[in-house]
């Protein structure tokens, strides 16, 4: 993988007037498909549900701010600073999943395939399987992330330090992967071979989990706060440059020793990526509000919003990876329908 030169494509093609605006009203912090229904999660209180044809309903989620969100297709879990877990089903219709028993704010969460989850406050984990049963976990200091591991029930949780592998449902001890500073988000490798935090400071790192060889991912100007796979887990896209820095994963020594592809260089941070589920392209948000379409194979590029506005903070794909869906910090949104 290489650092492509825009000067070997193309002009970049428009497609801005395909896209159908929304306007929200309010910052938003992530967006999620339930179906094909887009669901853009607020910074306070509400999540919009939007269809294709522009449609949008608020539905009161949180009361406060809302501090995290995942969604596995079938739900959107948020967890809040009100000490609440929520989950809104693909009717619009929300649950109180659990409540913090000291209101702490619930700043992590992640779901299982099974549909598990698990969430954080302060430095506890919780999980809870379908039965209703909550199982908890301390680590040393505050949770910074959470991922499920592809197979197995094993989880991550990111802290000062590093990452402890807990599996709720076995009496092993967990495992701890060692490196100095602070792990914010974590995310496992679609084949279950590697584990890779964001830190606080502008890098990543990762380990090979067959043999916990570290992987170092430096090189960062800003803070990486956006990571996505691409479709069968060759390569991790991500933000925290003015290119979209993609790191290979193809090989069993993953990015050990390679360099990663520079990707749709723009004269404004990447802030926010989110890859096709079934193809090699990405969707890329920009810190001057453009949003693009990359191929990764070339590195072709197509303009899916202009420059102008806010910062775009969501980005999301439905299932079958015909719609798009873009969100920004003034609550300015989209949906592209392929």
């Amino acid at each position: 993988m290489k650092e492509f030169d825009p000067g070997d494509a193309p002009s970049i093609v428009s497609i801005t007037d395909r896209v159908k605006p929304l306007a929200l009203g309010a910052a938003v912090s992530s967006a999620h498909f339930l179906g094909d229904r887009a669901y853009f999660v607020g910074a306070e209180e509400t999540i919009s549900i939007a269809t294709a044809d522009g449609e949008v309903a608020q539905v009161p989620a949180h009361f406060g701010a809302i501090l995290c969100a995942v969604s596995d297709s079938k739900r959107l879990v948020t967890g809040g600073d009100d000490g609440k877990l929520v989950a809104t089903d693909a009717k619009g219709e929300t649950t109180v999943v659990a409540t913090d028993a000291k209101r702490r704010w619930i700043d992590n969460v992640a779901l299982h395939g099974d549909g598990t989850v698990a969430w954080s406050a302060g430095k506890t984990a919780f999980v809870q399987g379908a039965k209703g049963e909550v199982k908890t976990f301390e680590v040393p200091s505050t949770v910074g992330g959470l991922a499920f591991a592809p197979k197995g029930l094993r989880l991550a949780i990111a802290h000062y330090g590093g990452v402890t592998l807990w599996f709720p449902n076995m009496a092993a001890n967990p495992e701890f992967l060692e490196w100095a500073g602070s792990h914010l988000a974590v995310t496992f490798s679609p084949d279950n071979k590697f584990l890779v935090t964001a830190m606080h400071e502008p890098a990543m790192h990762g380990w090979r989990l067959a043999d916990n060889r570290h992987m170092r991912m430096s090189g960062y100007p800003g803070r990486v706060r956006s990571m996505s796979w691409s479709a069968g887990g060759k390569g991790l896209a991500t933000s925290g440059a003015d290119t979209v820095i993609v790191w290979p994963f193809a090989s069993k020594d993953g990015p050990m020793g390679k360099e990663p592809a520079m990707l749709a260089p723009m004269p404004a941070r990447v802030s926010v990526v989110a890859c096709h589920p079934k193809n090699d392209i990405m969707a890329a948000g920009y810190s001057d509000g453009t949003v693009l379409m990359v191929r990764f194979e070339d590195g072709a590029e197509i303009l899916v919003r202009k420059n102008g506005g806010a910062a775009v903070s969501a980005l999301a794909w439905n299932a079958k990876g015909t719609l798009l869906a873009f969100g920004a910090e003034d609550g300015d949104a989209g949906i592209l329908e392929m």
